[in-house]
């Protein structure tokens, strides 16, 4: 469980992969009452965070329950991250599923950014009970998810976005939401975890959001240089009253963010890939009005935590149903 606190007594922390004194990082702090694998988290509040105040956490292990100050935090901001969500023995363990000659992988398609650069991404609808299938099953995903958007969900669809290094492209300004809108989509209950598989930084491309900005209702989506993005004169006027934070992680770190939320992502130009998880849900009673291209309601089977290690089949990919070429007619892979 994580909880935000004021302590800022050294001596109570313990260590945490990725925790270091004077970073944007919160520390955990083994609670005396704390009894088999569950965690009682206090939270420090690093002044030179870019991130907004109560968004940045250290996920320890266990049970991760979110609290009314999170989910206070989720929805005025539109979006909560999770540090070190998944550690590096899960990581290591998603891997195994991902190789570069392995079935999962051969599923991928080629996205344009429209200014030469490509990004290649691999979609599929349903989880399946492969190891890919574990982590957007898993309770610390989904059933986060699930306290986030106050309701049962179910997997809309998951997708590894790989920017490769020194090519790989953009994505400009644009809600989810702008495009699920149109799958007959009512109401914009659903939010994506994205999960870092590399380490996401400026230069190689990471995320950028504008917090606040999932409270401006859906944004107008016109075709942006070969993609589809926000209307880019109402972007204009919004950065005018909002500002706009990148979002670095390590891998393993997770962002949590509501389908409103403007997002973005610059090229990557450096030396390393960025390879990330992204798995998107819809909240049950939202269940879409038009059949297209995503799933409408199907009950999600959650997995305790431990089945992500514990998963053997690493390329089993049956019942996933990928996206083919040609199928999303709402967005150019995003």
């Amino acid at each position: 469980m994580l909880r935000r606190g004021a302590s800022l007594l050294s001596r109570q922390l313990c260590f945490v992969k990725g925790f270091k004194p004077g970073t944007r990082h919160e520390a955990i702090r083994r609670s005396p009452h704390a009894t088999g694998s569950v965690r009682q988290a206090s939270t420090i509040a690093v002044p030179s965070s870019p991130l907004p105040s109560g968004t940045d956490y250290v996920f320890g292990g266990g049970d991760l329950a979110v609290t009314p100050s999170m989910k206070a935090s989720f929805e005025e901001n539109g979006f909560v991250v999770y540090r070190n969500l998944l550690s590096s023995e899960e990581l290591d363990q998603v891997r195994l599923g991902l190789v570069d000659d392995g079935p999962l992988l051969k599923q991928s398609l080629a996205v344009s950014d429209g200014s030469g650069r490509e990004s290649r991404l691999c979609l599929w609808n349903h989880p399946g009970s492969d190891v890919t299938g574990m982590v957007g099953r898993s309770e610390k995903v989904a059933g986060t998810m699930e306290q986030l958007l106050g309701g049962e969900v179910y997997h809309y669809h998951t997708k590894l976005m790989m920017k490769e290094a020194y090519t790989g492209g953009a994505f400009v300004w644009h809600q989810d939401y702008g495009y699920w809108y149109l799958n007959g989509c009512l109401y914009p209950h659903m939010a994506t975890a994205f999960i870092a598989m590399d380490m996401c930084k400026k230069e190689n491309g990471c995320m950028q959001v504008i917090p606040g900005s999932n409270q401006l209702g859906r944004i107008e989506h016109l075709r942006v240089g070969g993609q589809t993005g926000a209307d880019v004169e109402r972007i204009d006027l919004i950065k005018k009253r909002l500002e706009e934070v990148y979002v670095e992680m390590e891998p393993g770190d997770a962002l949590f963010f509501h389908s409103l939320l403007l997002h973005k992502s610059n090229q990557n130009s450096s030396p390393q890939r960025r390879w990330a998880f992204l798995c998107a849900y819809n909240r049950a009673d939202n269940n879409p009005l038009l059949k297209h291209h995503h799933p409408q309601y199907t009950p999600l089977e959650k997995v305790p935590n431990a089945s992500i290690v514990e998963c053997k089949n690493f390329g089993d990919l049956e019942g996933k149903d990928f996206l083919q070429p040609g199928t999303d007619k709402t967005s150019d892979g995003k």
